[in-house]
């Protein structure tokens, strides 16, 4: 499934959707509806504050493994998140609309992104994979590295000549990361 933020492409956000908190409720209580667990949840850019804000709050266990692809979310100091004034018309490379841009102004708040995120990265338990393009200029990859190493099982994977759209930019290379992230792992032995 690729779900649509409410605001995205054409659509309506109700006025009660109102921060990304609000959006992560909503998804799961999607997941229940349809009854899905063992679910693998990937996010870019602000879907990645939604992913992580999402597993953060996943009291039934239903997310087993986390991508994020240059996502935004927690506050790191030193590193700013750069947020374009306004996409230019058309938005480049199937970049943001301006409507798009307002819903996620709506949901993130003037200080685009949760000062409280970061420390509470470590109660995630699952594999969490990091996806980076080498030159993102609106999260750096130091962003990338820091929000990685907040999680107890993280990989981070940085792309080469992508910027903030490496699975635009790089598809063949962010799929290879995702097929090897994603293979079935081996179960644990103990002896």
């Amino acid at each position: 499934m690729a779900p649509t933020h409410p605001g995205w492409d054409g659509t309506v956000r109700p006025d009660d959707l109102d921060s990304v908190p609000a959006l992560a409720a909503a998804y799961l209580d999607l997941l229940g509806h349809l009854g899905l667990n063992d679910v693998t949840v990937i996010g870019t850019s602000f879907g990645g504050w939604v992913a992580t804000q999402t597993i953060l709050d996943d009291r039934e266990g239903r997310i087993s493994e986390l991508v994020l692809m240059d996502a935004i979310g927690p506050v790191i100091p030193g590193q700013p998140v750069t947020v374009p004034a306004g996409p230019p018309d058309p938005a480049p490379q199937g970049g943001p609309s301006a409507q798009s841009m307002a819903a996620m102004r709506a949901y993130a708040g003037p200080a685009m992104g949760d000062a409280g995120m970061l420390p509470r990265l470590s109660t995630v338990t699952c594999p969490v994979l990091v996806i980076w393009g080498a030159d993102d200029a609106v999260v750096t990859p130091a962003f990338g590295r820091a929000y990685a190493a907040g999680f107890p099982h993280a990989q981070f994977e940085l792309i080469p000549g992508a910027g903030h759209l490496p699975i635009r930019e790089k598809p063949e290379t962010v799929f290879t990361h995702l097929d090897s992230f994603l293979a079935p792992r081996a179960p644990a032995t103990g002896h």
